[in-house]
């Protein structure tokens, strides 16, 4: 399916808030100078696209058409544009645009820019069959990755990717994963195949096996074990990247650091979180957050992926059902990353 027309595009939107997601009629937004439209293939559901469906934006601006995980083809560029052709596979994700003269941004480190931008809240999001962004939020796919299989690189691949990557752990350290969700699948297959000793941590015996075809050397279930003592038995490890949402196991899983040892925390609830600050200094070990990755980065994920064999296992779920796919989300049922998926040709 191809969308000529600009007054045939469909968009996922939520009128106000609380409100159910509908599909519903929209019209293509032109590119402006610096520009470009793309026809959406794929768009996956984020963690905090719940956010975003359930409460108002910033500005009370309705109605909302979330997603900040799109993948699909460029369809129309605006006045300026140069580097971009028309039909390139292309993706957009958490990081959508920013100013492009703060010192954040003159440095290079774009996603902390104070006026980046976000697809779905800084401008209609990707669950539709058309979206409009800054060239510069623009990742180029490469071939061998399906747009499905893209469009969660956009915040959960490049997420885990970078939390990863610039840990400083190196080949043969332990890191341990916490969850293993839809961030945290991806963040077990990174850690396995960049060569760490990789503990996959998580609720319930009946994802061992789970986490074993994931890739993870070991696994510990917390229903049966605490973590931290668990992950201190073996020697503790050098880097634990927490993708769960609930904050209330991270004091704990500090015990299971080694000396010099990070936690990293891409998942959160917004729950104050209690740490031995005692141990912390004593084991000279580091808390740090970590948030997505730049365009660059993306591609960078994106290529180390096809590389190794990483994909991240998605369920596809038509546009038009997207309120059915944010509840199979909410509930803990999507295994592991949903995705909107609008019929577009090259799907």
């Amino acid at each position: 399916m191809t969308y000529d027309n600009l007054h045939d595009h469909r968009a996922a939107q939520v009128a106000e808030a609380k409100a159910p997601v509908r599909a519903v009629a929209v019209e293509a937004r032109h590119p402006g100078p610096g520009s470009v439209r793309v026809d959406v293939a794929a768009s996956g559901i984020c963690g905090a696209d719940l956010g975003t469906v359930r409460f108002a934006r910033p500005d009370g601006g309705f109605p909302i058409t979330p997603g900040h995980e799109v993948a699909g083809r460029v369809a129309e560029l605006g006045p300026g544009v140069t580097g971009w052709e028309v039909g390139e596979r292309v993706a957009v994700g958490w990081f959508g645009g920013s100013c492009g003269h703060c010192i954040a941004c003159r440095r290079g480190d774009v996603v902390h820019c104070p006026q980046r931008q976000i697809p779905g809240l800084s401008y209609p999001g990707g669950w539709s069959t058309t979206i409009t962004v800054p060239a510069p939020a623009l990742v180029r796919i490469p071939e061998p990755l399906s747009f499905a299989e893209a469009a969660p690189f956009g915040c959960a691949g490049v997420t885990t990717f970078n939390a990863l990557w610039h840990s400083g752990a190196e080949p043969g350290d332990r890191v341990a994963v916490l969850g293993i969700g839809g961030l945290g699948h991806l963040a077990v297959r990174f850690a396995a195949a960049m060569g760490f000793e990789t503990v996959a941590v998580a609720r319930g015996e009946e994802k061992r096996e789970v986490a074993r075809e994931l890739g993870a050397h070991h696994y510990i279930d917390s229903t049966r074990q605490v973590p931290g003592d668990a992950l201190r038995a073996m020697g503790g490890a050098r880097l634990i990247l927490s993708t769960a949402t609930s904050s209330a196991p991270l004091a704990e899983l500090v015990d299971g650091l080694a000396p010099h040892g990070r936690l990293t925390i891409v998942g959160i609830d917004g729950t104050p979180l209690q740490l031995p600050l005692g141990k912390l200094v004593m084991n000279a070990q580091s808390i740090t957050g970590h948030l997505t990755g730049s365009p660059t980065d993306t591609e960078q994920a994106m290529r180390f992926a096809v590389a190794t064999g990483v994909r991240p296992r998605v369920q596809t779920v038509p546009l038009q059902d997207a309120q059915q796919a944010v509840d199979m989300v909410r509930e803990g049922r999507a295994r592991f990353r949903a995705v909107l998926t609008t019929g577009a040709s090259g799907a």
